[in-house]
């Protein structure tokens, strides 16, 4: 990991926590909207639909705001304020509306930060090591994701699964909410103002067009993929206790930690497409384990899902990183259109669950995948 700029290096622990804290509290929030408040697995969907879908303009706008006028880091720092201050206050919540409302909030925060960000790491890679770069960044991030599952386990499997609790929890994530906003607040530079930026008409390049129409296979692969949150449904309807439930994030966590940096130097390797071929594979095979409804299968489960979101992520943010020239807006692009999708699938695929089943939902997502990955090997270009 020589060789890559201190400044990533921060956003990386800075990451390393506010995700930390979303880890403390995600394996469980499904258990706490349908078992503790009583809702069901369609207002589940609402809630998840809702907090991805409402940083759509969000996204954009960040994004367009730091090719446009070159302000990027107040973006980042006040994205990961909005998200630190939103979680503890779930621990608040009696009903899934104001749940839904404060996801939002906490989307909104990462809606503001994620293309700049992005933008900032890009902006700091080194020459011909854009794969290097995201990838150790990656690997920062989802350690975090596994230190977070590991106190969320700890804390259940000490405290136990009361409502309390959950609250408590929720209530702890500021404290690595808070030191993720201080590092990055204080910590990481912001990139260098061009002077172009406020004189010259924002256009997107023809690099920008090809980037972005390259992505559409992504998003509609992303609708019919099954959500995280129904993954741990489904980890409760098969008989997996709700303490354990957060070392399946931990399998999850592990696997993208492991293979993140690797991943990123196989990018540089041998292309985005290749790689990206083995994100779809993985994607598919963790829903066709899901479908057996065997406890074991769905161990194995999380850890492909955890290699498709790293693969891919990874392949895509260096595709961007690669083969754009208005980074930030398609970073913008990129992660509205992941919101988008993933709201709209997840609005579907929890109706579904509620009224024909958890198997006529895998079917529905297990479906459209193989379809699209057939349609990636003999349609797609490199």
């Amino acid at each position: 990991m020589k060789n890559i700029d201190k400044n990533v290096v921060m956003l990386g622990w800075v990451s390393f926590f506010t995700d930390m804290a979303s880890a403390m509290i995600n394996p469980i929030l499904p258990i706490f909207i349908v078992v503790v408040l009583h809702e069901g697995v369609d207002k589940l969907g609402i809630v998840v639909a809702v907090a991805t879908f409402v940083s759509y303009a969000l996204r954009l706008v960040s994004g367009y705001i730091s090719d446009r006028y070159g302000i990027v880091k107040p973006l980042v720092v006040g994205g990961y304020a909005l998200s630190a201050i939103s979680k503890p206050l779930i621990g608040l919540s009696y009903g899934y509306k104001s749940i839904a409302g404060l996801k939002a909030l906490e989307r909104v925060g990462k809606g503001l930060r994620s293309a700049p960000k992005d933008l900032m790491i890009s902006e700091y890679s080194k020459a011909n090591a854009s794969g290097k770069t995201f990838g150790f960044h990656k690997t920062m991030d989802v350690a975090g994701e596994l230190s977070g599952t590991l106190i969320l386990f700890g804390l259940l499997w000490y405290f136990g699964q009361s409502e309390a609790v959950m609250r408590n929890i929720f209530y702890a994530t500021l404290v690595p909410g808070l030191i993720g906003l201080v590092l990055v607040a204080f910590f990481v530079k912001d990139i260098q103002k061009k002077d172009s930026f406020s004189k010259l008409d924002f256009t997107f390049t023809k690099r920008d067009k090809a980037a972005v129409k390259s992505l559409l296979f992504y998003f509609i692969f992303i609708f019919f993929l099954f959500n995280e949150a129904f993954f741990t449904m489904q980890a409760k309807s098969v008989g997996i206790a709700i303490a354990i439930i957060p070392l399946l994030f931990v399998v999850s966590t592990a696997v993208q930690t492991l293979v993140s940096y690797p991943v990123g130097l196989l990018i540089d390797r041998i292309g985005v497409r290749k790689v990206l071929f083995l994100a779809y594979g993985s994607g598919i095979t963790a829903q066709v384990l899901l479908l057996a409804q065997k406890p074991l299968l769905t161990w194995i489960a999380y850890a492909f899902l955890g290699l498709f979101t790293v693969i891919s992520l990874n392949a895509n943010r260096v595709h961007i990183s690669v083969n754009s020239d208005n980074r930030g807006s398609v970073y913008g692009l990129f992660y509205a259109g992941v919101a988008l999708f993933g709201a709209t699938g997840a609005y579907v695929c929890g109706m579904l669950w509620e009224h024909i089943g958890i198997s006529g939902a895998i079917v529905f997502s297990l479906g459209g995948t193989v379809l699209l990955l057939f349609a990636f090997l003999f349609l797609g270009e490199d």
